[in-house]
C-alpha cells in the first residue's frame, strides 16, 4: 500500500532521492525554495505543497535533504515549520548534515508533541543518489527506523542504525574524516607520481586493486589528472561539514590533526575561488604547491 510522503528539498542529493520514492509508487507532497526545481517531479505525479508545514499535513514520513544546520532549524521549527503539522505518528527523516547536538535539541521539540525525528545523513554523493546506492546512517528512535526502514531501502544500499539521537549525525562526521583525509592522501600520492615522471593513469590502475585502493584513488584520482573538478559534492558543501567535525571534536577534547590541515588547504582553494567546485579539485591546491 503507497505511503503519504513529504520531501523538503530538492538539491543535487534530494531530487533525485525523492524521484525514487515517487517511481515507487509513494504519494510524495514536495517543497523547495525554488519551485521551479520541482518541475520535473511535479510532471511525474508529486503534489507542490507551499511550506513544510503543509508538505506534511497529510504525511506518514516527511523526508529532509537541506544544506546546513540553520536550515534544518527553519524547515522543522521556522514560520510555516514542520512542528505547525507535527502530531503523534508522524515520522520526519533529515538527510542533511548538521549539527549532532542541534539535532537532539530538535528531536525534543518535535517529541512534545509526538513526532519523532530520526537524523539521517547520507553518503554517495550525486551518483550514490542517482543510481539509489546510498549509506544512510541512522540515529533516533530504533521501531521508527524499523518503520521507515523499506523506504530509506528505495534511496540507499548500505541502511545502518547508529544509535539514539545524533549518531546518525556523529557518523556522517566520522564519514567525513576519513573521506577528506584520504582525499589528500590521494591528491599528494597523484602530484608525486606525475612530478616522478610516472604515467598517473597507470599508477591509479596498479595500486587500486590493492591496500592502497579506496574509492577516492578510483572515482576522483582519473578526474583530479584530467582537470575535471565537476561537483558531485563541493568544496563549501565539504567545508560546512569539517567545521561540524572540529566542532564536536573540539567538544569531545579530541585532536585531529590531519583534518584540521585538510580544512586549511580547502580554505586555500576556496579563496582561489573553487568553493563551487567539486572536493577533487583539492588536487589543484597540492599540486600548485609543489610548483
Amino acid at each position: 500500500m503507497p505511503n503519504n510522503l513529504a520531501f523538503i528539498g530538492l538539491g543535487i542529493m534530494g531530487l533525485p532521492m525523492a524521484g525514487h520514492l515517487l517511481a515507487a509508487g509513494h504519494h510524495v507532497a514536495v517543497n523547495t525554495r525554488t519551485k521551479l526545481k520541482a518541475e520535473t517531479l511535479l510532471a511525474k505525479g508529486a503534489a507542490w505543497a507551499d511550506s513544510p508545514a503543509a508538505a506534511a499535513k497529510n504525511a506518514d514520513v516527511v523526508f529532509v535533504c537541506v544544506t546546513d544546520t540553520p536550515d534544518v532549524h527553519a524547515v522543522l521549527l521556522g514560520k510555516a515549520g514542520l512542528l505547525e503539522s507535527a502530531r503523534p505518528g508522524l515520522i520526519v527523516v533529515d538527510h542533511s548534515t548538521i549539527s549532532p547536538s542541534v539535532t537532539r535539541e530538535m528531536a525534543q521539540e518535535l517529541s512534545a508533541k509526538g513526532a519523532i525525528l530520526l537524523d539521517a545523513p547520507i553518503s554517495g554523493g550525486d551518483v550514490g543518489a542517482r543510481n539509489a546506492t546510498l549509506s544512510i546512517m541512522v540515529g533516533g528512535d530504533e521501531d521508527a527506523f524499523k518503520k521507515v526502514r523499506p523506504l530509506l531501502q528505495i534511496m540507499g544500499k548500505t541502511i545502518t542504525h547508529c544509535g539514539p539521537s545524533g549518531a546518525g549525525q556523529l557518523t556522517k562526521l566520522v564519514n567525513q574524516i576519513l573521506v577528506s583525509v584520504t582525499n589528500l592522501a590521494v591528491s599528494e600520492a597523484l602530484v608525486f607520481a606525475r612530478n616522478n615522471g610516472l604515467n598517473a593513469e597507470k599508477t591509479i590502475a596498479a595500486l587500486s586493486g590493492g591496500a592502497a585502493g579506496s574509492w577516492q584513488l578510483a572515482n576522483l584520482g582519473p578526474r583530479m589528472l584530467k582537470g575535471d573538478f565537476a561537483p558531485g559534492f563541493t568544496i563549501d558543501l565539504q567545508q560546512k561539514d569539517l567545521r561540524l567535525v572540529l566542532e564536536a571534536a573540539a567538544k569531545a577534547k579530541t585532536p585531529l590533526p590531519a583534518l584540521a590541515l585538510v580544512h586549511q588547504l580547502f580554505t586555500s582553494a576556496q579563496a582561489a575561488g573553487k568553493g563551487r567546485e567539486g572536493t577533487q579539485a583539492l588536487f589543484s591546491v597540492v599540486e600548485k604547491m609543489g610548483r
